[in-house]
């Protein structure tokens, strides 16, 4: 220590006070400063290596000083102060080899070199080159480091935790807003040279409001701590994952571009959000919607990326809900066109009311889809469902409309109109015949429901048992009180309860136990793929009969379309069918006439074997062959295969590519030619949408598709190509 303060020993001010006194003065200040532990000082020889160290640092690095001296010093540390998370010694290091001046240094000693009863922590170190006195004409001698050191763990741990505050959610852990479009901007810049893609996923949940309004904010909060989990256990390390507030969400997922494994990744993340939730004693559930945007496809800069998305989210939660989106340009402007149908579907029910003194024909009607006992083909009951044919738009489907009707409290309405006029038509049915109508889970939520059905049954005179009531288990959602309400008051009408959807869910069988229902309706999803030997579809069939079966309950299996479907159900145990292989929906006056003709026994009459659904479409596309380019119009599409039309002379086994638009280019083989018409099989499967539409799994970037069109030649084509025109 004396020999330190020697080369720390300055010019005195004050009384001249004798060398010897003074130096034992300031060795007592350093001693009272070393035992109150507010620094410690340190020093190195020329090479680096420590040559002193205060007994207060001794006792923080648990080790004597004996063991300490002679170590390099910076190898003692660690430092890294704007990323403590990254451990680096070279900042340390490069001013030490520079002789540089030492000023609050912020480094952080080694866990492993301390001793058992070492004290990890964070330090400002600062210190002083030792320069000896230079002879004339050299430079001076470096003698090493003389500093001192000032504990700031406390500090620079809170300064860590502001940080952290300011860059994630303080929720759920998770991004916050300000992270996310940070990282999003360094992500897409870094990229854009060397034309790598990147995803975002924008995320908003279902009914989460509904949570807030019922078992109000505290369990809103739980839940969203509990989505976030699932999702960090879903994205895993391939995205990072940021709350934008609220019950927003984004995904960001770098070098990814692949639509079928976004789109697995999408259905990974819906299914797993969409499991039943436990917040305190209550049974939640709620879904989410996703919407995606791949850049450069979509846009290069990040406003342009999350307007795709955002539109992609929309479209994926007004479409249907539970559904994702990719992004394409011929979304429209969603808010705008669901407030037109939010307007037409108030017509839509307008003209229900007024139909009969205006001679307007109404829009909405009920139309009726037989259940077949598979033993004798007899009908014993038809499912009640909706029907909305807009007199400019079409047929728009209830996936769509309903809901816009529930989110506008236009379900109570429209349901109510629904179980009434259901129950008129199955009046004019025989006795023996029941009608199940779908309940959505608001209207079931709502007090007055079992009421309503109370006043229907009554005005009407139809037989409790006559009517079914089929529930998603979305009704369990929210009060789980209510809910056993409103179970009994139903029950106590005598009418019977179906769960629709049944085996979509996680927690099928708590719901089995606690509510009374009647029948279990099979998911048409497990009869679309039962056939297929590397599903367990066919088994999880057997599995919903066997259970109803024990517990004394009835099962339909809905969906069945062709012959070997109808194979497999039967050779599970299903005796109740409903799907096109026995009848499409009929309307009334269809029902009635086949009653009057006593026609309710129907064989199934369909395909063989169920195909990949092939969708009817008519537009134009592009047909590349070798450098020339074709245009024709596109007929029919499925996953495997599309049907061509307006080009003559191809030759079967030619490869042609597809434009599809948008950057997808599809390889594909013709497996059939005749005149005009060519059929042609996909090299690689196109993939889901999300909205029931089929898409290329890749496509070519901008850039790529902006070099092809400068490379492009005019050589002779080889093929006629001819005028087709769309069909009505």
């Amino acid at each position: 220590m004396k020999n330190l303060l020697k080369s720390w020993q300055g010019t005195r001010t004050g009384h001249d006070v004798p060398e010897s006194d003074d130096a034992a003065h300031r060795l007592a200040v350093f001693e009272d400063i070393e035992r109150g532990h507010a620094g410690w000082f340190w020093a190195t020889d020329a090479a680096g290596r420590l040559s002193y160290i205060s007994p207060a640092a001794c006792e923080r690095f648990g080790a004597a000083a004996e063991a300490l001296i002679g170590q390099p010093f910076t190898a003692l540390f660690e430092t890294d102060p704007e990323n403590p998370g990254e451990r680096s010694d070279r900042p340390l290091q490069f001013l030490f080899g520079s002789h540089a001046r030492l000023a609050d240094v912020t480094v952080r000693l080694v866990p492993d070199r301390c001793g058992p009863g070492g004290r990890p922590g964070w330090w400002a170190l600062s210190g002083q080159p030792k320069i000896g006195v230079a002879k004339p004409g050299s430079d001076g001698a470096f003698h090493g480091y003389r500093g001192s050191a000032r504990d700031i763990t406390v500090e620079y741990e809170r300064r860590i935790e502001d940080s952290r505050l300011a860059e994630f959610d303080s929720l759920t852990g998770l991004a916050n807003r300000h992270r996310i479009t940070r990282r999003f901007e360094q992500m897409l810049s870094a990229f854009r040279g060397t034309m790598r893609p990147a995803t975002l996923m924008m995320l908003d949940l279902d009914r989460f409001k509904h949570v807030n309004d019922t078992l109000g904010h505290p369990a809103g909060d739980e839940l969203l701590r509990q989505v976030a989990q699932r999702l960090i256990k879903v994205v895993g390390t391939v995205g990072e994952i940021g709350r934008l507030g609220g019950d927003e969400f984004q995904i960001l997922l770098p070098d990814q571009e692949d639509r079928g494994k976004l789109g697995e990744l999408a259905d990974k993340i819906i299914a797993l959000i969409s499991q039943p939730y436990r917040i305190d004693d209550n049974h939640v559930v709620i879904g989410v919607s996703v919407g995606m945007a791949i850049a450069p496809f979509d846009g290069t800069e990040r406003e342009e990326i999350v307007r795709a998305a955002d539109l992609a989210l929309y479209a994926a939660k007004h479409g249907g809900r539970g559904q994702f989106r990719f992004y394409s340009t011929d979304l429209k402007d969603e808010k705008e066109e669901r407030r037109q149908l939010e307007d037409a579907l108030r017509d839509a029910l307008a003209t229900v009311d007024s139909a009969v003194d205006n001679w307007e024909e109404p829009q909405l009607a009920m139309v009726y889809q037989p259940v077949v006992r598979t033993e004798d083909h007899l009908v014993v009951g038809f499912e009640a469902l909706m029907r909305w044919e807009h007199p400019s738009r079409g047929a728009i489907s209830p996936a769509v409309f309903i809901p816009v009707a529930e989110d506008t409290g236009l379900i109570l309405q429209l349901g109510a109109w629904a179980l009434r006029q259901s129950v008129r038509d199955a009046m004019a049915w025989p006795k023996t015949l029941r009608v199940a109508v779908n309940v959505s889970a608001v209207q079931f939520a709502h007090p007055s429901f079992p009421a309503t059905v109370a006043e229907v049954l009554e005005s009407t005179g139809l037989d409790p048992d006559r009517l079914e009531l089929e529930l998603t288990e979305s009704v369990f959602m929210g009060d789980g009180e209510a809910t056993d309400a409103a179970f009994k008051a139903l029950k106590a009408l005598g009418v019977r309860l179906a769960l629709d959807d049944f085996g979509t869910g996680y927690s099928s069988l708590s719901y089995l136990r606690a509510a009374p229902f009647d029948k279990l309706k099979v998911d048409r999803s497990f009869v679309e793929s039962c056939t297929l030997t590397d599903q367990n579809s066919a088994k999880i069939i057997a599995a919903i009969i066997g259970l109803a079966d024990a517990l004394g309950m009835e099962t339909t299996v809905e969906g069945v379309e062709a012959f070997d479907q109808r194979d497999v159900v039967c050779a599970k145990g299903a005796r109740l069918i409903q799907g096109y292989l026995y009848s499409p929906p009929l309307d009334q006056a269809t029902v009635l006439e086949r009653m009057r003709s006593e026609e309710l026994r129907i064989p199934p009459d369909g395909p063989r074997r169920h195909r990949p659904e092939r969708r009817l479409v008519y537009r134009r596309i592009g047909v590349i062959h070798e450098d020339h380019r074709y245009e024709a119009l596109l007929r029919n599409l499925s996953a495997t295969g599309a049907g061509i039309e307006g080009l003559v002379g191809v030759p079967l086994g030619a490869s042609l590519v597809l434009d599809l638009g948008a950057g997808q280019l599809a390889v594909v083989s013709v497996s059939r030619s005749e005149e005009a018409s060519i059929g042609v099989e996909f090299e690689t499967p196109l993939v889901s949408d999300g909205a029931g539409g089929l898409v290329t799994r890749y496509r070519a970037s901008p850039y790529a598709l902006a070099a092809a069109a400068r490379m492009a030649s005019s050589s002779t084509p080889q093929f006629m190509e001819v005028e087709v025109r769309k069909r009505a």
